[in-house]
């Protein structure tokens, strides 16, 4: 990760910066109350006769709330254990909410849903989420120093990122080819985050400065060591186990109120789900992207966010349905299929292959913001048949199927990218200084 500020004082050691204490114990009760809360409404509601929507606000409260706790816990414990296992660690609580909401679709051997969370969280955290950054470090750099910001540099380590990103999602191709995900898949895209996790623990530590931290995180560092690891402890056992709980009420709350609002239950799940589980990930790239300086670290914690996706999330799918008891068949056969849902995991495959092309050049540029932001808000307000126009002079809209369209259209960007930075792009080069650094890391580790 980028950075460009002093290391975080050891545990206990406090500074006159630090955060209120006071305050930050406040948020905390709130979070927790919230949790705690959320997740018994969640259960108990259809025995009290609660209406299906105040089960469905209480268990997205329970989600987030957890969330919340989970992703603050996870970047104080950076600062406990060894680099690589850091990364290991939070990589598996950034998408444990997903995890918990995919699985149980999984579970259920719901094959209309199944695939409705993770293309939706992969479309939302690249076109609204890298968006998100750019703008938002585009306002801050204006506003101090009345200049437009250029694009936001990433440096040749993240060209690890970036790689994975294409390697993973790239492996879709052959489960398009094929139509359907079988067992197979999810042992080779476990494999991949393996391997990728692996490449990250052999990179030499860096250690992000306090002020990249949010308030709660530094309250945690600046603990005593023994009643820090106390409370990470505490904290990611209660968000984990309500992650467990809370999933089936979670799912079923959603289906009650997308049956309840006329809403289809697949694109109900596909954007309010992800929406709900990716929230601390926006509010931690906010926070470090309205820095300007931290900008580029907020975007390869995204991109990094979107290889778990395309890995471990993926996995699972195939591997719980192979398990369930739901479905029919020997257990090392069973497949998922991607019938009409294909179209779903083309336009996020073509939408990262955009991405992942911006990126080879190591730079994020307003254009790049621009494209990515205006094709992901086509798609999300026109899926399939429903045009905003019916008609325009001789083109009939009702006859285009937008999701198609800008699937296909993010495809020839991803060409035009590759072709209008072939000179800029220096893939090799970045290889060999991940290779330099990988090996001073380990001679570092020795």
């Amino acid at each position: 990760m980028e950075n460009a500020t002093p290391a975080v004082p050891p545990p206990g050691e406090a500074t006159a910066a630090s955060p209120s204490r006071v305050g930050t114990a406040v948020v905390y009760v709130v979070f927790v109350s919230a949790t705690i809360a959320g997740t018994a409404v969640a259960f108990s509601g259809g025995r009290l006769g609660l209406a299906p929507t105040s089960v469905a606000i209480a268990s997205f409260a329970a989600v987030i709330a957890a969330s919340m706790l989970i992703s603050w816990s996870a970047e104080a414990a950076q600062f406990l254990i060894s680099q690589g296992l850091a990364v290991a660690m939070i990589a598996l609580l950034q998408v444990l909410p997903e995890f918990m909401i995919e699985a149980v679709f999984a579970w259920r051997a719901d094959t209309s849903n199944m695939l409705a969370n993770l293309t939706g969280s992969n479309r939302l955290l690249m076109g609204l989420g890298w968006p998100l950054i750019y703008v938002t470090a585009m306002v801050a750099h204006y506003w101090r120093t009345g200049r437009r910001l250029g694009p936001i540099e990433l440096r040749p380590e993240s060209s690890v990122e970036v790689w994975a990103l294409i390697l993973s999602s790239g492996y879709f191709l052959k489960i398009l080819w094929w139509g359907s995900f079988v067992l197979f898949d999810g042992f080779v895209l476990l494999a991949l985050f393996v391997v990728y996790t692996l490449v990250l623990f052999k990179l030499p530590a860096e250690e992000e400065g306090k002020e990249d931290l949010l308030a709660p995180s530094v309250v945690l560092v600046e603990l005593p060591r023994r009643k820090c690891i106390a409370a990470i402890g505490v904290i990611m056992l209660l968000g984990g186990a309500t992650m467990v709980f809370i999933a089936d009420p979670f799912v079923g709350s959603m289906l009650s109120v997308a049956g309840a609002w006329g809403i289809r239950e697949f694109y109900f799940v596909q954007w309010v789900a992800p929406f709900l589980t990716e929230f601390p990930e926006k509010v931690t790239a906010f926070y470090w992207a309205k820095r300007v300086t931290t900008a580029p670290m907020a975007l390869v914690n995204m991109v990094s966010s979107k290889v778990n996706q395309w890995t471990l999330l993926a996995a699972m799918i195939p591997i719980v349905f192979s398990v369930s008891p739901h479905t029919q068949g020997a257990w090392y056969a069973r497949a998922v299929p991607l019938d009409e849902k294909a179209i779903e995991v083309w336009l996020s495959l073509s939408m990262t292959m955009y991405g992942a092309a911006c990126l080879l050049k190591r730079r994020f540029t307003g254009v790049n913001c621009f494209l990515l932001f205006s094709l992901w808000f086509i798609q999300f307000v026109n899926p399939e048949h429903h045009p905003l126009v019916d008609r325009l002079g001789p083109i009939d809209f009702t006859t285009i199927d937008m999701r198609k369209t800008t699937a296909w259209t993010f495809f020839v960007l991803t060409l035009g990218e590759l072709a209008w930075n072939a000179r800029v792009m220096t893939p090799l080069a970045d290889l060999r200084e991940v290779g330099r650094l990988m090996r001073a890391g380990h001679r570092h580790g020795e």
